[in-house]
């Protein structure tokens, strides 16, 4: 895997002149403010206290050509280093939705929608700022140089108070900072929670009304709302307690320069305008020192995205595999740990197991494509060698958690295929019994459904998802509770639909419905990852343990 390191360097490299201009910029700009403080106190040594009108004027006139050159680098350095964070971060976006959604890569098991979502957006944006944060460092590490070298030689006691002091009042500012910082870590904590409680109940407002909940969960709501609010009060005063005392402490540290600057120019050991330049620098060095001092935190927040980033990108590698699938009749072999299973070409098999072998099983299929010892097998093709396409052409598992999406119901029923497989569309919705659906909506194929479909019915939802599963017509198709959803009727139409739709094909269904296992050729019984019996269903209905799992 690669490390946050080689990432990060990845990023910078990728952007490397829009960072050698921004931060040659930036060191230009912090040079020049370093450099202000300096110019004020010469034009008052040589002109105001001379009072020389024409020196004032040519003073005033260089002093605004270094405002006007500090202005321009600034402006142009925060530009370019913006558009190179920018550039990094949308670059690493691409790369982590090519790797979600890159069929030859496996699927991204253990991480979630949400989590791939902030991997892709929150984390790539600080991989990004990374890249704007070394030319502002550049800038930040010139200035104290500049600052160091000007108060120098000001005075050399002067120039070690500020030198010394300056670091050690961001220091205890770090350490005032802390608990704010626990505070605020909290405060988020708390906001999430609350955020996240109301996109869920959002999301199955539907079902919480159904079972009379709605109460309750907005009580839940309430409570973690409220609790929001307190950590965000209790931050607030942290934050203004930490800003008032920070204010003092700055102040008091300003006050002491200029008392001892006050008290050398009255000893003559420094002029009025090394006092005015020595303040000025003094004031001007906490924001470099300050910009160093957040350099570790805000490498270190980009380390721990990039790990996560990198976590992504390389949890299984691309790989490259056959674009063609050898022709046979649709013979399907499963091998796992005690179980051989095999499903002749044109059969429809059944399974029936308990809810952690049937799901094992279901999983294995599915993730055929990934399976790094070709445990599965079509035709006497290993499916993880076959490119995704062909792959799914061989293979097709239809899971119930499968979804609808926003769009018309033929275009979700055809889901991506080509034109040519049109006329398969009538006979799918027929053997799904998914055309009295489509008799009941207002413009029929056409009718637009709602996201995921959640203008219709479970059971409604769940006829058009086989109707898909048919019309993509795979040499062997695995139905997972396909009727789940529907009434014993309707469940018995389905089942004649798909003995008849599914002729010619290889089918096998893992179910506990008596109505699918009736019209299998086969049945077999499933018994802690093994077979414990097969037959038609009729014969296996007599045991006790296939009663217990399709009766019950």
């Amino acid at each position: 895997m690669a490390s946050s390191s080689s990432l990060l360097r990845s990023a910078v490299a990728g952007q490397r002149g829009l960072i050698t201009a921004s931060a040659c910029l930036y060191m230009s700009w912090q040079a020049c403010e370093a450099l202000v403080p300096v110019a004020i106190g010469v034009i008052i040594d040589r002109a105001v206290e001379n009072g020389d009108g024409a020196a004032i004027l040519v003073s005033l006139g260089a002093l605004a050509a270094l405002f006007v050159l500090l202005s321009l680098s600034f402006r142009f350095a925060f530009r370019l280093s913006t558009r190179a964070a920018q550039r990094s971060a949308h670059e690493l976006r691409v790369s982590v939705a090519d790797a979600v959604l890159d069929p030859r890569r496996a699927p991204t098991s253990g991480r979630h929608t949400g989590e791939l979502l902030s991997i892709a957006s929150s984390d790539a944006d600080k991989v990004g700022r990374f890249s704007a944060l070394l030319p502002r460092t550049c800038g930040a590490v010139v200035s104290v140089l500049v600052t160091a070298a000007a108060l120098l030689r000001v005075s050399a006691p002067l120039g070690l108070l500020v030198l010394a002091g300056a670091p050690a009042l961001l220091g205890a500012m770090q350490l005032l900072g802390a608990p704010l910082e626990r505070r605020a870590g909290h405060e988020q904590s708390q906001a999430a929670h609350a955020a996240g409680l109301a996109t869920d109940f959002v999301a199955g407002l539907r079902v919480l009304k159904g079972i009379g909940a709605a109460p309750a969960a907005a009580n839940r709501y309430r409570a973690a709302s409220a609790a929001s609010l307190r950590a965000t009060v209790r931050a607030a005063q942290a934050e203004a307690g930490y800003d008032a005392v920070t204010l003092l402490l700055t102040m008091a540290f300003l006050a002491a320069v200029a008392l001892v600057g006050g008290r050398f120019a009255a000893e003559g050991r420094i002029s009025i305008g090394d006092l005015v330049a020595a303040v000025g620098l003094a004031q001007f060095l906490l924001g470099p020192l300050a910009q160093l001092s957040s350099t570790g935190a805000t490498v270190a927040r980009a380390r721990a995205s990039a790990r996560r980033v990198a976590g992504v990108l390389t949890a299984t590698p691309r790989r490259e595999s056959s674009e063609t699938l050898p022709d046979g009749p649709g013979v399907l072999t499963v091998t796992e740990r005690e179980l051989r299973l095999t499903v002749h070409p044109g059969e429809i098999l059944g399974v029936v197991a308990s809810h952690a072998d049937a799901d094992r099983l279901v999983r294995l299929l599915a993730d055929a494509e990934y399976a790094p010892d070709g445990d599965v097998h079509v035709d006497g093709a290993a499916v993880h060698t076959l490119a995704p396409e062909v792959a799914r052409e061989a293979l097709l598992v239809a899971r119930p958690d499968a979804r609808l999406f926003g769009g018309s119901v033929a275009e979700n029923v055809r889901a991506g295929l080509p034109d040519g497989a049109a006329e398969r569309l009538e006979p799918a919705l027929a053997a799904a019994d998914a055309d009295q659906v489509i008799a009941t909506l207002p413009d029929g194929v056409n009718t637009v459904l709602s996201e995921r479909g959640n203008s219709l019915s479970g059971g409604q939802r769940q006829r058009l998802l086989l109707a898909r599963a048919l019309m993509a017509d795979p040499r062997v198709l695995v139905l997972h509770d396909p009727t789940t959803a529907v009434d014993s009727a309707t469940e018995a139409r389905i089942a004649a639909g798909l003995r008849a739709q599914r002729t010619a094909r290889t089918t096998l269904i893992v179910a506990s419905s008596p109505a699918l296992l009736a019209v299998c050729d086969r049945v077999v019984l499933l018994r802690d990852g093994r077979i414990a019996a097969e037959g038609e269903h009729s014969t296996l209905a007599g045991r006790l343990d296939y009663q217990d799992l399709v009766f019950a």
